[in-house]
Order: structure tokens, then sequence, then C-alpha cells
């Protein structure tokens, strides 16, 4: 069996290495959501769902269709979970898989990324932003954020991302 560096986790061929600046951050990892992982993320999606960092409060059926559609082979979501040394879950993150006619090419949308207390200010948000920039270099990488998030704000920006000058509105389906 071949090993593999320690800190690097291997997608195929995409490798995430996890040495950044100076930090290295053998204590986690970043692997594909499963459907084992379903109930712990979800319960970290009612936290995350229910802060500040999120305009909607989500709902139960949200909850099971967002992981649901991560795990399986639906062309538009996939999953992610950062994972402790000890293999518990700290975090997850979901990505919606779309096209842009402004920019003529795919695009990646980060829509949940979420880290437990105990697991924040060690990296991992980078780790993912890395491990979309490595997966879908191709992809025009999008996101949203409350403006008041001023360390995400940050922490993206230290990434690579900008602002865009123009509001975003929405028009959901009415229920009957």
């Amino acid at each position: 069996m071949k090993s593999k560096k320690k800190g690097t986790e291997d997608f195929g061929s995409d490798k995430v290495n996890r040495e950044r600046s100076g930090c290295f951050m053998s204590d986690y990892a970043i692997r594909p959501m499963k459907a084992d992982d379903k109930a712990t993320v979800i319960n970290m999606m009612r936290g995350f769902y229910a802060s500040e960092a999120v305009h909607t409060n989500g709902s139960e059926e949200v909850f099971n269709n967002d992981v649901d559609a991560c795990v399986s082979d639906n062309p538009f979501a996939s999953g992610y979970v950062f994972t402790r040394e000890d293999g518990s879950l700290c975090g997850y993150s979901m990505l919606a898989h779309s096209y842009s006619t402004e920019y003529g090419r795919p695009v990646i949308w980060i829509e949940d990324l979420y880290i437990e207390d105990d697991a924040r200010h060690k990296g991992l948000s980078t780790m993912l932003l890395d491990l979309v920039k490595e997966k879908y270099p191709d992809h025009i990488h999008r996101l949203e954020l409350e403006e008041t998030n001023l360390r995400a704000l940050r922490t993206y920006k230290k990434n690579g991302f900008t602002t865009l000058p123009y509001a975003e509105m929405i028009r959901e389906p009415e229920h009957k």
C-alpha cells in the first residue's frame, strides 16, 4: 500500500494539501459527505441556520433535502465534512453546481460552510476553499455571506474572493 503524505486527502486525482502559510493542520481532514453523516450534519445545520451568519432559519425538510442531495448522485449538489483526528465531525460544507450566463462558464456556489467553535481559526475554511479551487479550477466560485460577518469576509478576501457591486434578490414559490 502506497502511503500518503500526512495532511493530504486524496479525492481521485485531486489532492488537498493542508500545509499553508506555515500552518499544518494534521489534526483535521476534509472528505466527501456520506449518508452516515446525516444526523450529525443536520444537527450542525440547526446551529448554523439559527446563527447570525444565515438570513433564513431553514427547516427540518430543507436540512434533510440538502443532505440527501449531497450524498446522492444529484448533479447540482455536493457536500464535504471536516473531521478531527479521532474521526468525529467538526464541520460541513455544501456546494451547489450551476452555470453562469454572465461569465459563460460553470459555477460552484459555496452554500454552507460551518465549523464548530473548537475547530475554528485552524485554517479549515481555507482548506475547503483550496479543495474547491483545485477540484473546480475552470469554474467561477461564488458565495453569499451576511455583511456583518466580518471574520468570514476577511477569510474569503484572503482567499481571493471579491465583493460584487449588486444586491441579490429572491422570489420563492408559493406554497398551496
